[in-house]
């Protein structure tokens, strides 16, 4: 029997708290990684009030500086620890792959300085359409369409670009370029990136519409992933018939592989937690595990710099998270963590190499405290136990001391 009918992961894409002990083997804009902390450096740049994750124990998660203005709880409400990512790689990709259970020994292909003329050259020639050659380098979404578009909209040439994560984007305007042929050129760039020297985790459709000016990309974005090298636990609890639903860019991550209710992409994170709420609703939904990413903390603050507004993001998230307690049910596990790090105040725009927070809360809580620190795999291997079913490559289960 399990130990909890239904357990719900929630990933705040990007909220690490604090360098990695291997930190300073990635970069940041030529900055190595070990001097990070998102969380940290947000609580004492901005300030930061999130009452209701301090409750289960944020603040109780062992640093070697507490967070500056969260503080530890004598008796919180549930179980906290930090994470460490064991493979070679700080996207989400990685992250989301580790935290189900695979080790990624190999990272995804990244392109500093654009993508080679090859993949450009077979992506005119496919499509019919030139591609503004300028725009091929890393390079904000929102900046490449305020630079690019009015362009693309005389031209109908593609904007195509990248960043620091292994994906290559590609930013159409809905009246110029129709979605259904943006989608068929992503599908097409999607099939000649899935090997070396070109092995990119995503290919992104990015929609905008508007004039000059006064851009604005729509909710019909769309992620095309490679699946995943080895079976995760997601595969492993739906082929043991056990109900998986993915709410946010999870389907698009995991390429489907292993989800069998995909409830939706995101158009913010309150409409992600809305559907996390409804989803929890569900008469139908009597076992299994929900998971779900909310993405905004990183793609509109992150990787923009943006130390207000992320810390505003986060007192949104905190302020409805009673909200997804409430919807809870007496043998509900809800696990909080994150991905992999972008510390707002950092050098670059890069995602930083962190260790990610992890609580943990149950309406059937008896006990509390802090958790030894493990690594991401190991949130993979507590939900196979759960369950009853094989764990993936790797990861140790702390099931036994969720009491």
């Amino acid at each position: 029997m399990s130990k909890f009918k239904r357990m719900h992961l929630v990933v705040l894409d990007s909220v690490g708290i604090g360098a990695a002990p291997d930190a300073n083997n990635f970069v940041n804009a030529g900055v190595p990684d070990g001097a990070s902390d998102t969380l940290g450096h947000i609580s004492k740049t901005v300030g930061l009030n999130v009452p209701n994750m301090a409750k289960i124990g944020l603040g109780n998660i062992p640093r070697e500086v507490p967070l500056k203005t969260v503080p530890a709880e004598s008796n919180p409400t549930g179980y906290a620890t930090k994470l460490q990512e064991v493979s070679l790689g700080k996207d989400t990709m990685t992250g989301h792959w580790e935290i189900m259970g695979l080790n990624i020994t190999e990272p995804f292909d990244t392109f500093w300085n654009g993508f080679p003329e090859e993949i450009i050259t077979k992506i005119e020639d496919f499509s019919g359409r030139k591609v503004i050659r300028e725009a091929n380098k890393p390079y904000s979404g929102t900046a490449v369409i305020d630079d690019f578009g009015p362009r693309q909209m005389e031209t109908g040439e593609l904007i195509i670009y990248t960043s620091a994560d292994p994906v290559l984007q590609i930013a159409a305007h809905e009246d110029i370029i129709p979605l259904d042929e943006l989608y068929r050129i992503c599908e097409y760039a999607r099939s000649i990136t899935l090997e070396r020297p070109a092995l990119l985790g995503r290919i992104i459709a990015r929609p905008y519409v508007g004039e000059p000016g006064n851009f604005t990309r729509t909710a019909n974005r769309r992620d095309l992933a490679v699946s995943p090298f080895a079976p995760t636990v997601l595969d492993k609890l739906n082929e043991a018939g056990i109900d998986t639903y993915a709410v946010g860019k999870i389907n698009d991550i995991f390429n489907g592989a292993g989800i069998n209710h995909d409830m939706g992409h995101n158009k913010s994170n309150s409409h992600g937690m809305d559907t996390l709420i409804k989803t929890m609703g569900l008469p139908e939904f009597e076992k299994g595990f929900s998971f779900t990413n909310l993405v905004d903390f990183d793609a509109l603050y992150g990787h923009r710099r943006n130390a207000h507004g992320y810390r505003d993001c986060l007192h949104e998230f905190d302020e409805r998270l009673p909200e997804i307690i409430a919807a809870m049910r007496e043998d509900d596990l809800l696990m909080i963590t994150a991905d992999h790090g972008n510390d707002p105040t950092y050098a670059g725009t890069d995602h930083t190499r962190e260790y990610i927070p992890f609580l943990a809360y149950s309406p059937s809580f008896k006990g509390n405290g802090v958790l030894p620190v493990g690594h991401f795999s190991d949130i993979s291997a507590t939900i196979a136990e759960n369950f009853g079913v094989e764990k993936a490559m790797i990861g140790e289960s702390f099931l036994d001391k969720l009491n």
